[in-house]
């Protein structure tokens, strides 16, 4: 290994150790369940989740990058620089419904941005138990706050001045969390005869219970009390439940007289020659466990003979301990076993819904139960491909899991109902996913704001979940349905639904102007119901959903799948209920659409119609709105007569929206006044700083603003937290300007903004830019800098004639790939600017033409 080789690993080592180290001392800072560290990725405007304590990394998988703009606490503690705390699940889902929406469970978080230079390098994030009103009684705010300037301080010196070494790109860390209490009894074992009231205890329940000798009376009482005394009379009831041969389904959740949580199990006695088992059924004797999960549950060999499956998980998501029974469900030799992952060990525990559940076991203090179905296999053991039900108890340091046969289940609840377990869902593939799509609909819908984006989110989430292979979308127009979306279906079937009236006999309307879901097995049932009817050469299965939004009829959703099915109790209730989050998100499409047309007409109103000119001086000017969101967006450049000269301008305001056009039409007038007023360009950029603090809109803004001089080439330049300028001169060379800059308008009302001052040469071209065209997901800035400071070499040179070129071609030149691209996240402002020779003095001067519109 070469020596830069052996220190880029050191340095990796080094900052892995901070992390950890970091992030184990804020679990109990804060007494928290989990932490982690988010740093800067090498994707501008990215953060990458580095360590991850007290969770496994698998289930946290859809938060490992993060986007500095998007609604999550994590961002804006990056963004803002400022702790965000969140004592609850409600204050969550008020403040970043969508980040709750993704783990709807009750905890509450801290996250503190960990300092950097002029802004953070990552955040330090903490989830721990949730609290009712506030953490800020029980939170040690300092402390935290300590932790994330310690571990800032320790990345500025690993860095040495290249904070790219401290970055993260890769997958995170998994640390697991320090052992919360020493290991103790686990599991005591009794056996109660009901004809005598008598208890016998062996010396573990003794332990377990810290019942000295002769302190235990030997009743069922007596148990009760010392096992669970809130619970006596559960346990009681249960008891002789089991004494008639219904023991419960599943172990009771109970908690010890201290708070502690505890599994008590029961079964009816069965002995070993056929003699004392018959002897024992008509006495009715029961055997039980009490088992106390925690970090002795492993090591305590007395859950070998438990008759349930019996395994336990540390907090990254290894088996640590399984009985004989859990191996007999796994298929696999306990040794095998050991160590191993869950979603390896056990693959049909993962997966949606199951990480869900798993999550919420990890991240919330009560138990979870829910029924799992092992698949068939090809190794023989008994009980294979039956259903389990599953319970899972959390635990400090360990999860503990029982399994237990749905048979159990069937005895002391009765059968399972078979809408429960639907075998042509389970057939498929699916199991109970259908069931957990509300959520993923949900959280993917958030961010479709357009109709084509909510139909695409509703194929790409929805159909798969269900096995479907069809889908149409129609809207509601002036009491007619119009399609908006189709995909799948076969040309002919759909013609009969195109803009008919609310009073058509056809089930896409029936199901509109009642209300009801129709859910056809077959096309034969679909057109027996509706003779008449346009036949689909395919027989699959056919729903259609209502779309109502708050009362009010949307259109209709159409589902097609490839082969005859049924729809159990469950999914049509599913199934219904994602038509209301469809039917919501069309309105919202639809409102979006109608404000997004106003947005437009108001950023164009704002957005300069011609630009100011002069004798000497040439100017293009572009502007490409992104094409996700609402198409409009705080970009602007702008040339404005100061004094003798032009002043250049180009900005580009924080986010997207109404709220970011506004913003920048105010930034834009406040910069032309400072402007005409031929004030300096640091005056005119501190002017404009504190008038945007002033106003408070919640936004910032970057800008670039120079002041040219026509006939000497003179140029100052000032720059707030914007793209550096670019600079062709005449023999084609081209480079980046260097021009120091202060930081963005409307943070700092004591920003400073230095002037630099160049030359531009007659036939140079300088170009200001936004960073929508230079910045791409994935790629460096700088990268994408270099690429269009020698797109620019290359445009200016192919332009025009010798010594006239023409900037409005150049501009189109530069912009030709933004123009084309139909994923453009972001907006793209360029602005032009060259001097041209002077005339002959016998050539006139040539006339002043306004530029093309500035939109190109």
């Amino acid at each position: 290994m070469t020596g830069s080789g052996e220190r880029a690993v050191r340095t990796r080592a080094r900052l892995a150790a901070l992390l950890a180290d970091a992030s184990t001392c804020a679990v109990g800072a804060a007494d928290g369940r989990v932490a982690g560290v988010y740093l800067r990725s090498g994707t501008p405007g990215t953060l990458r989740l580095a360590v991850l304590v007290g969770l496994p990394g698998a289930l946290f998988r859809p938060w490992w990058r993060l986007h500095v703009g998007r609604p999550f606490p994590v961002a804006d503690a990056y963004r803002l620089g400022v702790p965000v705390v969140l004592p609850n699940a409600t204050e969550t889902m008020r403040r970043y419904p969508q980040f709750a929406a993704g783990l709807p469970f009750p905890f509450g978080s801290v996250h503190v941005p960990v300092p950097g230079g002029t802004e953070p390098l990552g955040v330090l994030t903490v989830l721990r138990p949730s609290v009712a009103d506030t953490l800020d009684d029980l939170l040690d705010r300092d402390q935290l706050a300590q932790l994330a300037e310690g571990l800032g301080a320790g990345l500025r010196a690993l860095a040495d001045g290249d904070e790219s070494t401290v970055s993260w790109d890769g997958e995170p860390l998994g640390v697991r969390p320090p052992a919360s209490q020493a290991a103790r009894a686990a599991v005591g074992r009794f056996t109660w005869d009901p004809a005598t009231s008598e208890v016998l205890a062996d010396d573990r329940l003794h332990a377990l219970l810290g019942l000295r000798p002769g302190e235990f009376t030997g009743t069922e009482a007596a148990l009760a009390d010392a096992v669970a005394p809130a619970d006596a009379h559960r346990i009681l009831a249960a008891l002789r439940d089991a004494a008639a041969g219904t023991p419960p389904g599943t172990p009771l959740d109970l908690r010890s007289r201290d708070g502690t949580p505890r599994l008590l199990d029961l079964w009816p006695a069965s002995g070993g020659a056929s003699g004392t088992a018959g002897r024992d059924a008509v006495r009715g004797l029961v055997r039980g466990v009490v088992f106390d999960p925690g970090p002795g549950a492993s090591a305590d060999g007395a859950a070998d003979l438990l008759p349930q499956g019996v395994f336990c998980l540390d907090r990254l998501g290894l088996i640590v301990y399984a009985n004989p029974a859990a191996a007999r469900f796994a298929g696999r030799e306990r040794e095998w076993l050991l160590g191993r992952a869950l979603w390896e060990a056990m693959p049909w525990l993962s997966g949606p819904p199951y990480d869900d559940h798993l999550r919420g076991a990890l991240l919330a203090p009560d138990p979870v139960h829910f029924h799992a179905r092992r698949p068939a296999g090809d190794r023989g053991e008994p009980g294979e491909g039956e259903w389990l039900a599953v319970s899972i108890h959390p635990g400090p340091d360990l999860l503990t899991c029982t399994l237990v046969p749905a048979s159990r289940m069937e005895t002391a609840l009765g059968e399972v109902p078979e809408a429960h377990v639907p075998e042509d869902t389970v057939a498929s593939g699916h199991s109970l996913a259908p069931l957990y799509r509300p959520i993923a609909l949900a959280i993917a819908l958030t961010d479709a704001v357009t109709a084509r984006q909510v139909s695409a989110v509703v194929m790409q989430e929805l159909l798969p979940a269900f096995g479907g292979r069809r889908l149409a979308i129609y809207l509601l127009q002036e009491r007619h349905l119009y399609l908006a979306w189709e995909t799948g279906f076969p040309q002919g079937f759909l013609a009969s639904f195109e803009g008919v009236g609310l009073d058509a006999h056809l089930p896409g309307v029936e199901t509109l102007t009642t209300g009801r879901p129709l859910f056809f097995e077959s096309m034969q049932q679909l057109t027996a119901a509706y003779p008449g009817i346009a036949l689909d050469a395919d027989e699959g299965a056919r729903a259609f959903l209502p779309l109502i939004a708050s009362g009010r009829p949307v259109g209709s959703c159409i589902l097609g799948f490839e082969g005859s099915r049924g729809f159990s109790t469950e999914e049509r209730t599913v199934l219904t209920a994602l038509a209301g989050l469809i039917a919501h998100a069309m309105e919202r499409a639809q409102r979006y659409d109608s404000e997004a047309a106003l947005a437009r007409g108001l950023q164009q109103a704002l957005l300069p119609r011609r630009l100011s000119v002069h004798p000497r001086v040439e100017t293009a000017g572009r502007y490409l709105p992104g094409t996700q969101g609402m198409d409009v967006g705080g970009d602007w450049y702008d040339v404005v007569g100061a004094g003798d000269g032009l002043a250049l301008v180009i900005g580009d305001v924080q986010g997207h929206g109404v709220q970011a056009a506004a913003t920048m039409g105010q930034l834009r007038s406040a910069v032309r006044a400072f402007a005409l007023g031929d004030r300096p360009p640091d005056e005119v950029l501190s002017g404009t700083n504190l008038l945007l603090i002033d106003l408070d809109p919640g936004q910032f803004a970057s800008c670039c603003y120079l002041r040219l001089d026509p006939v000497t080439g003179r140029t100052r330049i000032a720059r707030a937290g914007h793209p550096p300028p670019l600079l062709r001169a005449p023999d084609g060379s081209t480079r980046v300007l260097d021009i120091p800059g202060g930081v963005v308008l409307g943070v700092d009302p004591a920003a400073r903004y230095p002037v630099t001052e160049v030359l531009l040469e007659p036939d140079a071209i300088l170009a200001l830019y936004t960073d929508g065209l230079v910045e791409r997901p994935g790629a460096d800035i700088d990268d994408g800098i270099t690429a269009l400071r020698l797109a620019l070499a290359q445009a200016g040179a192919n332009a025009g004639r010798p010594g006239r070129r023409s900037l409005t071609g150049v501009a189109d030149q530069l912009t030709a790939n933004a123009r084309h691209a139909t994923d453009r996240p972001d907006d793209v402002a360029l602005l032009l600017a060259a001097r041209r020779p002077a005339p002959a003095p016998h050539d006139r001067p040539p006339a002043s033409t306004p530029p093309p519109p500035p939109h190109g």
